[in-house]
């Protein structure tokens, strides 16, 4: 799975729970809240101001990481 913008917080933290820590360290702290089951990555960004091409970039390394 790639993850981009798209991509709801809850399908990426269901699937990769290690990312909750990048979520967490880009200022997002509302993975295990309601509405990350239905707010996009970007969405989430927007609302807290965060670089949503940063996390989605180091979202997407963590998961390759894992792959290897």
């Amino acid at each position: 799975m790639t993850i981009t913008k798209e991509t709801t917080i809850e399908e990426v933290v269901s699937q990769y729970p290690e990312t909750m820590m990048v979520f967490m360290k880009h200022g997002l702290h509302c993975v295990g809240c309601h509405v990350s089951a239905f707010e996009s990555i970007e969405e989430g960004s927007q609302a807290h101001g965060i670089d949503v091409d940063a996390l989605v970039d180091d979202l997407n390394e963590v998961v390759a990481k894992r792959k290897k």
